[in-house]
């Protein structure tokens, strides 16, 4: 699977906000996400990261 800076990724479970929406802000051999509702910020290494995620809606930042 391919990732890039501004994809925002949906989760398998939600964040304790609320919600499972995130965007994704650093790509290299760890991925980093924030929350849209909070922005509380995670780091996951890719395996972590393709186990814990449900869906890629895309670069939101073009609209």
């Amino acid at each position: 699977m391919k990732y890039k800076i501004n994809d925002q990724v949906i989760m398998k479970k939600n964040h304790a906000c609320g919600t499972n929406l995130w965007v994704i802000t650093r790509v290299g051999v760890d991925i980093k996400i924030k929350c849209v509702n909070c922005g509380h910020e995670v780091m996951l290494d890719r395996l972590e990261f393709e186990k814990k995620l449900k869906r890629i809606i895309g670069d939101q930042s073009e609209n």
